[in-house]
């Protein structure tokens, strides 16, 4: 299922992500795909503190990964600076995904072939100002929710 919205704030991005992390549930993974400034870690942050997280969202460039408590644990990946999948896998990424934790990465392109079949796939569209297309493409056990 492919779902469109627009938005055109800061906050109204991190209510989005709040609303999606309401729909999670059957999610393993999230692939965010935008330039810079996009608003993929806005995005995030409002879906950990949808997941029920109190933690400080950055951006995990230089740290590869960040984690944050909540009712579910989100690891919030940023892909840039690796080269393909080996160094996804490298990172434990694999270990990540069988945690139950739900991992969303940035610069998914990197290692597409690395994401599950539960993943929701984001693109994200700087459309002037603070506007924001995002295009979210459901998996199929996610469409039942």
């Amino acid at each position: 299922m492919t779902e469109r919205c627009v938005t055109h704030s800061e906050a109204q991005t991190e209510a989005l992500g709040e609303s999606i992390a309401q729909r999670s549930g059957a999610l393993s993974a999230i692939a965010l795909k935008g330039d810079l400034g996009a608003g993929k870690t806005a995005l995030v942050r409002g879906l950990a503190r949808g997941l029920g997280s109190a933690d400080s969202v950055t951006s995990p460039t230089y740290a590869i990964v960040n984690e944050y408590r909540g009712a579910r644990r989100v690891c919030h990946f940023d892909l840039y600076r690796l080269s393909g999948g080996d160094d996804l896998w490298e990172i434990g990424w694999e270990d990540y995904l069988a945690s139950g934790a739900l991992c969303v990465a940035e610069w998914c392109d990197v290692a597409r072939e690395m994401f599950p079949p539960s993943t929701l796939w984001i693109d994200i569209e700087k459309a002037g100002g603070d506007t924001r297309c995002f295009t979210l493409r459901w998996p199929e056990e996610a469409e039942a929710c």
